[in-house]
């Protein structure tokens, strides 16, 4: 059986572990200020999603797409 590493707030993932891990895995990969955006896995494109403000956080980056 494969190891899982330890996930923190801004780590990059694959999008196999995007696949692999739950709403709530997900949204505490986020940091605290944005995870009430975080929409659900369901609702993210590509690995990323919408802030208020317009910017994408991507769970691939880890980061704000354009930052």
């Amino acid at each position: 059986m494969e190891e899982r590493r330890k996930l923190r707030v801004g780590q990059p993932i694959t999008p196999e572990e995007f696949d692999q891990l739950s709403d709530a895995q997900l949204e505490r990969l986020v940091p605290k200020a944005h995870r009430e955006f975080f929409p659900g896995k369901d609702d993210c494109a590509d690995g990323h999603f919408y802030l208020h403000d317009g910017t994408a956080w991507c769970f691939y980056k880890g980061d704000f797409l354009d930052g």
